[in-house]
């Protein structure tokens, strides 16, 4: 059985969404356990065994730990293929998806890290204050590009639900906390309605608020 360790409101929603959407059910495929950021249990000895970032998500399985997003949400997609979340049969078109995600785990994330992580970056507290400044800004530019070229729609694929779209709405439930209005971009907001109207995404919504 799978272990997904998560933390509630941050990037690890996504694989659970996977998870969900991909049909897999909680005690049969899988198992949620949740870490507790605000008790700082990421950096305790017992997660650090488990993923020496101390980071989440990170999936658990018989062959070991895996870390970072995109990975964990392909593995996902490979683990259930009957849910057909990625083009598995077209290589160009995987990679594609994958591009996608690539860019929200190494720039939409970031910028939005800016805004709360800017230690990982600077000690100095007024750079650490610059970088909060520029968040809605950076974070309002990347949704702009992805409103203008990268969603498709329906999903950010096309016609097809996919991986992308667990984790482009978890990085858009960010948008109001880090000073951007969603309504500015009338495609990804609708893409927020469509994915949250789904039950087995509110299911999971519940864990995560």
């Amino acid at each position: 059985m799978l272990t997904l360790y998560y933390a509630r409101q941050t990037c690890s929603l996504a694989p659970h969404l996977t998870l969900a959407l991909a049909g897999a059910v909680e005690g049969r495929d899988y198992r949620a356990a949740s870490v507790d950021f605000a008790a700082e249990q990421q950096r305790s000895p017992e997660y650090l065994a488990i993923n020496p970032k101390g980071r989440v998500p990170a999936l658990a399985g018989e062959r070991g730990v895996l870390t970072e997003t995109p990975a964990i949400l392909l593995y996902l997609a490979q683990s259930f293929p009957a849910a057909a979340l990625a083009p598995l049969d077209d290589p160009w078109a995987l990679a594609q998806a994958q591009a996608f995600n690539s860019y929200l785990c190494s720039t939409v994330h970031v910028a939005h890290a800016h805004r709360r992580r800017g230690a990982r970056w600077a000690e100095d507290e007024a750079a650490q204050a610059a970088m909060r400044a520029k968040v809605p800004a950076n974070m309002a530019e990347c949704f702009d590009l992805i409103e203008r070229e990268l969603l498709r729609g329906p999903w950010v694929l096309g016609e097809r639900l996919s991986i992308c779209d667990p984790y482009l709405f978890t990085l858009t439930g960010w948008l109001a906390g880090d000073g951007v209005d969603v309504a500015r971009f009338p495609r990804v907001a609708g893409h927020q309605a469509r994915l949250a109207a789904l039950p087995a995404v509110q299911e999971v919504l519940s864990l995560h608020r």
